[in-house]
C-alpha cells in the first residue's frame, strides 16, 4: 500500500472539484476552491508531481461504442509461483477487454473486470485466451445484468 500524503483543505477541495470535472481550467478551478489562479496552479502541479493526481481522461459511454457486456471473471492459477503469476500478468496486460485486474485472497487468485461487445466475444476471450493459457487452472465468469453504481469519486476526508 502506498504511503498517504499530507493534504490540507484546499488540496482536498481541488481534488473534489477535479473528480467532478477533470476538464476544469485553472481559473475556473481556482474560483471553485477560493484561491488565486497562481496558487491553484501550483497546488495542482504539486498534486500531479506527488502522484495524487494520476492523470485525466474522458468518461466514454461503452454501449454507444458497441461494448454492451460487462463481466467479472475469477481466475485460479495452475501453480502458485512468481513465474506463473508473471506469465498471467503478461497475458492480462495483452487483453484490451480487461478493464481492471486484481490479485485476491480466498478461493480465487485474480478478479478481472472485462467489457466485451457480446457473449460470442466473451466466449472467445475465455475459451481462446484464458483457459488455454498455461498459467490458468480455472475460470469462472459472471455477466453483469445491471450496474447500480460505477466509477464513483474517491471518498475524500473533510478538512476545515
Amino acid at each position: 500500500m502506498a504511503d498517504s500524503v499530507d493534504l490540507d483543505g484546499f488540496d482536498l477541495k481541488i481534488l473534489a472539484a477535479l473528480q467532478a470535472d477533470g476538464r476544469l481550467g485553472n481559473q475556473e478551478l481556482a474560483d471553485r476552491v477560493n484561491l488565486s489562479a497562481s496558487q491553484c496552479s501550483r497546488r495542482r502541479l504539486r498534486l500531479e508531481e506527488r502522484g495524487v493526481i494520476r492523470g485525466y481522461r474522458a468518461d466514454l459511454a461503452p454501449g454507444l461504442l458497441g461494448l454492451g457486456i460487462v463481466v467479472f471473471t475469477k481466475v485460479a492459477l495452475a501453480a502458485h509461483s512468481r513465474d506463473n503469476a508473471r506469465r498471467f500478468a503478461d497475458l492480462v496486460r495483452g487483453l484490451d477487454c480487461v478493464l481492471e485486474a486484481h490479485a485476491l485472497t480466498g478461493d480465487s487468485d485474480y478478479l478481472l473486470k472485462m467489457i466485451v461487445p457480446d457473449l460470442a466475444a466473451l466466449s472467445a476471450v475465455v475459451n481462446d485466451a484464458l483457459l488455454p493459457h498455461e498459467s490458468v487452472a480455472h475460470v469462472r465468469s459472471s455477466v453483469v445484468l445491471h450496474t447500480l453504481k460505477e466509477a464513483a469519486p474517491l471518498p475524500l476526508p473533510v478538512r476545515r
